[in-house]
């Protein structure tokens, strides 16, 4: 049975600064556990509403065997750990990888630098996980990658991933410069990504697209890439803009 005490722990993990010091945070929703139970992230405890186990008993029997320690609560305790207005009533709370020393393991890298809303950022991971790219880095100023707004706009693509939120972007890609990476910069004013062929391994850097990539990346990118604009929209969000980008890429490579 789940204590007060545990109760208030668990849902202390929907706050980033216990997620960090803690190690930990909280995946909700069938999908979204469905993936993270399947993966290589240990799962900690898994909370059932009243009314979900009533609904889902196939769901709980899929996951009987992986020896897990499932509580079953309250639908107004529930809420204490969710942040949805609506939640389906499944939840589970899960180990952070250490992920920080093994960068550069996969021949594309995709980097997001300064994006800070977390539906563009989860959406690029889903992305990213769709072109089979393995690793993503975020910068110190984008948004948190376990925040649970980006797990739901990734939709599981996070458990997926070799993710990796460097304390000094600029200094990340650097080092993978020096294992033979090229930087390629998205932005606005670039080489047509429609005729851009690339070779080797190359790190794909995506900016918010309200301040567009620093100049300090710009001046260590090996290439500037950007995507032919032929109406009158100001700019192309970056969430969009990196599927463009991922697919003319991946599409040119050979993996």
């Amino acid at each position: 049975m789940l204590s007060k005490i545990e109760l208030k722990y668990y849902a202390s993990l929907l706050r980033k600064k216990i997620r960090s010091e803690e190690g930990k945070f909280i995946a909700e929703g069938r999908r979204m556990l469905e993936e993270g139970l399947h993966s290589s992230y240990k799962c900690e405890i898994v909370f059932a509403s009243t009314h979900f186990r009533e609904n889902n008993p196939d769901f709980m029997e899929e996951f009987s065997d992986l020896n897990l320690r499932i509580e079953n609560v309250t639908n107004s305790d529930f809420l204490k750990l969710s942040d949805t207005e609506n939640p389906q009533g499944i939840a589970a709370a899960f180990q952070m990888p250490d992920v920080k020393d093994n960068i550069g393991r996969s021949d594309l890298i995709v980097a997001l630098e300064n994006v800070s809303d977390p539906g563009n950022a989860g959406t690029i991971i889903r992305t990213s996980d769709w072109f089979g790219i393995k690793e993503v880095v975020l910068s110190q100023n984008s948004v948190e990658l376990y925040n649970p707004k980006v797990l739901r706009s990734s939709m599981g693509s996070v458990f997926h991933l070799h993710a990796f939120e460097s304390q000094d972007f600029l200094a990340t890609l650097n080092e993978l410069k020096s294992k033979g990476y090229k930087i390629l910069c998205a932005d606005m004013e670039g080489e047509d990504v429609f005729g851009f062929s690339s070779k080797g391994k190359s790190v794909i850097v995506l900016s918010s697209e309200a301040q567009g990539p620093s100049e300090e990346l710009l001046a260590m990118s090996d290439s500037v890439l950007a995507i032919p604009r032929l109406g009158q929209a100001e700019s192309l969000n970056v969430a969009s803009a990196s599927a463009v980008i991922l697919g003319e890429v991946t599409r040119r490579r050979d993996f």
